[in-house]
């Protein structure tokens, strides 16, 4: 594929990622907690703890480590399972009357979501070999955001605290806050599941 085409490729995923995995979101979330859907509420709480591993990918990412290319394809596939993983949810979600805004807006996020994260985890698919330390500029692609991103943080972290928020940094908070994800998830994995099954419960 070309260079030049792959790289939109990989913007297009960003922009569109920004608008339905954060934007959306937030918008939703607000929105739910406004109108005391508390089904709703509580679908978009889960949603944003399993998307929170995208941002520890960014952070990985801007440091160019391994395990931020492994996230790319990991994140959006846990996504789409936090999405339509809680029977009870679903089944609140399924009673409320279809033609209202809210479980409207919702029902088209989520199905516009999960296909779109589906076909981002696809094209990361494509920046697995980056793991290995490959210097091919296709790799560049998926550190221009992170990287820009890290920028206006750095600045803003200057400003704030006076400190230096460096790429080493960045990856080593990137890394704490993945064990922290990883203990939160196995001892849902291992003690909530079994107990709780497919009902929403906390993560």
């Amino acid at each position: 594929m070309p260079e030049q085409l792959y790289r939109s490729l990989v913007w297009l995923d960003v922009r569109l990622g920004m608008l339905f995995a954060v934007g959306l979101p937030l918008v939703l979330l607000l929105w739910a907690a406004l109108r005391k859907e508390q089904a709703l509420v509580r679908l978009m709480g889960l949603y944003w703890k399993v998307a929170s591993l995208q941002l520890i990918a960014l952070l990985l990412l801007t440091d160019n480590r391994p395990a931020g290319f492994l996230l790319l394809v990991v994140a959006p596939l846990l996504v789409v399972v936090s999405l339509w993983f809680w029977v009870d949810l679903n089944e609140e979600l399924a009673d409320m009357p279809p033609w209202r805004a809210l479980p409207l807006t919702l029902r088209i996020w989520r199905w516009s979501l999960t296909l779109l994260s589906l076909a981002g985890a696809s094209l990361a698919v494509t920046g697995l070999p980056c793991m290995g330390g490959s210097t091919l500029r296709l790799c560049r692609a998926w550190q221009e955001a992170p990287l820009g991103l890290h920028g206006v943080v750095a600045k803003v972290f200057a400003f704030v605290f006076g400190g230096e928020w460096t790429t080493g940094v960045a990856a080593f908070v990137g890394y704490a806050a993945l064990v922290a994800y990883a203990v939160g998830l196995l001892q849902w994995l291992v003690v909530r599941l079994p107990r709780l099954g497919r009902v929403a419960g906390e993560f």
